[in-house]
């Protein structure tokens, strides 16, 4: 059960930060098409920026775990945030 409640934390994640992403893309973006968005974003230099602000609604969950004390699937969601940081700083340092 250790195992499937870390993946599952993983997944929560993951999705947590997608969904964070596409909110940031609606707020900040200054055009309905989320392509040219993102095209702009890369282009601009601030998808990193948009890619950290969508992370946040993991601080949501794993707290969330933790007070249902599902600490495994807290581990998941702090694996899946540190995966989104080293993604975010390759993309940082890359261009």
């Amino acid at each position: 059960m250790n195992k499937k409640d870390i993946l599952i934390g993983f997944a929560v994640g993951l999705i947590a930060t997608v969904f964070g992403l596409v909110f940031a893309i609606q707020i900040f973006g200054k055009s309905d098409d989320w392509a040219e968005v993102i095209n702009n974003a890369v282009s601009q230099g601030f998808l990193t920026k948009l890619m950290s602000i969508g992370a946040l609604l993991n601080l949501g969950a794993f707290f969330l775990f933790l007070k249902k004390n599902k600490d495994n699937r807290a581990k998941g969601v702090l694996i899946a945030t540190i995966l989104v940081f080293i993604t975010t700083m390759i993309i940082k340092f890359m261009n």
